[in-house]
């Protein structure tokens, strides 16, 4: 099976940590970006953490930066989310993604990826 599949979701307790793994079985060039989405129940989908393949270089979302960290150690390893200090509000579904092939740079929109995996839930329990 070709695309991104995401593993490592759970529960925990606030304050705690969990670090979510996407696996990326297609073609990704160096000028493309993989990004970590979520979506709490009644809301829309929102970018929280995008790396570009290439540079390394990262973009958070401010309800994330400083407690969260997007890597990839190189282009054939797995995208990490390491979360930290949850809070209840992190709780939904997280998405992992592949921005469009025909786009340069990086960005939290989601237009700007058309490579979706199936999801992994988290739930932080106050």
């Amino acid at each position: 099976q070709v695309g991104l599949v995401e593993s490592g979701g759970g529960s925990v307790q606030a304050g705690g940590s969990l670090t979510l793994s996407c696996a990326d079985s297609g073609y990704t060039s160096y000028k493309q970006c993989l990004g970590w989405f979520r979506q709490a129940p009644g809301k829309e989908r929102e970018g929280i953490a995008v790396i570009h393949v290439g540079s390394k270089l990262t973009i958070y979302a401010p309800s994330v930066r400083g407690r969260f960290t997007i890597s990839q150690d190189n282009s054939q390893s797995p995208v990490l989310l390491q979360m930290n200090t949850l809070k209840s509000e992190d709780t939904g579904t997280y998405y992992c993604a592949k921005s469009r092939s025909d786009l340069g740079g990086c960005s939290t929109s989601i237009d700007h990826f058309d490579v979706w995996g199936q999801g992994t839930q988290v739930t932080v329990s106050s």
